[in-house]
């Protein structure tokens, strides 16, 4: 298992910001942040100390670069599991390529890996007891809380790292084939139509049927490979 070691601040622009310093083991987090952000720089919305914002610095030297690619997504699969274990097995918890955790069809947590060196560094957001969400996501995000768990930002950072470090060594040991039953299990866009913004306002987006993620990371649409992106199913949209 990996050996943590925890950095933390009541205030900072940015766990990934700070997390360019540090080293493999690292975690960075902090109780609000003035600059927190997602994916094609989304702003990431939190309220002070109600939610775990969490950067976790690990270790890619050896690998491939297509190996090292299907980190977000096996750090997806950590999350789920994390979330799970609060909610249960009944929760209908599910991850959405290439880094979204969705239950019941709300977005409750996010991931945002960014490669630094040797390393890449892994955010991730999860909602715990935030009650009220700005109206601009109040309608497509939820928390822990909201469905029924008493859990604190303490505990789910202890019970994330705990699976952060299980998914990642079974991941950089045995490849990404290795968790991807897993992931596949618990692909949320799979058989939906979809469309992928490949940049912020992409006027000609990829859509099609999603076939799910494949065993390369890159997410199926109508047959076709799709490699980066922001996907949004007919059902749902962020």
């Amino acid at each position: 298992m990996i050996d943590w070691h925890i950095f933390h601040k009541t205030d900072t622009l940015s766990t990934n910001t700070d997390a360019r310093a540090g080293r493999h083991g690292d975690v960075f987090t902090a109780d609000f942040q003035t600059a927190g952000r997602g994916r094609l720089d989304h702003k990431w919305l939190s309220e002070r100390g109600e939610n775990l914002m969490m950067s976790a610095v690990l270790d890619v030297a050896a690998l491939d670069v297509a190996h090292a690619a299907t980190l977000p997504l096996a750090a997806g699969l950590a999350v789920v599991k994390t979330v799970s274990a609060f909610l249960g097995v009944e929760a209908d918890v599910k991850l959405k390529w290439p880094n979204d955790v969705y239950v019941s069809g709300l977005k409750i947590a996010g991931i945002l890996c960014e490669r630094v060196g040797d390393n890449v560094i892994v955010g991730i957001g999860i909602n715990v007891r935030q009650k009220r969400f700005p109206e601009e996501i109040s309608t497509r995000a939820t928390s822990l809380n909201l469905n029924g768990s008493s859990a604190d930002v303490s505990n789910v950072r202890h019970e994330l790292l705990r699976s952060l470090s299980s998914v990642y060594e079974t991941w950089y040991k045995e490849g990404f084939e290795a968790v991807y039953p897993e992931i596949s299990a618990v692909d949320w866009l799979k058989d939906r139509e979809v469309s992928v913004m490949q940049t912020d306002g992409d006027s000609e987006p990829i859509s099609g049927r999603c076939g799910g993620i494949a065993l390369d990371g890159s997410l199926i649409i109508d047959g076709r490979s799709v490699w980066a992106g922001e996907a949004f199913s007919a059902r749902v949209r962020e």
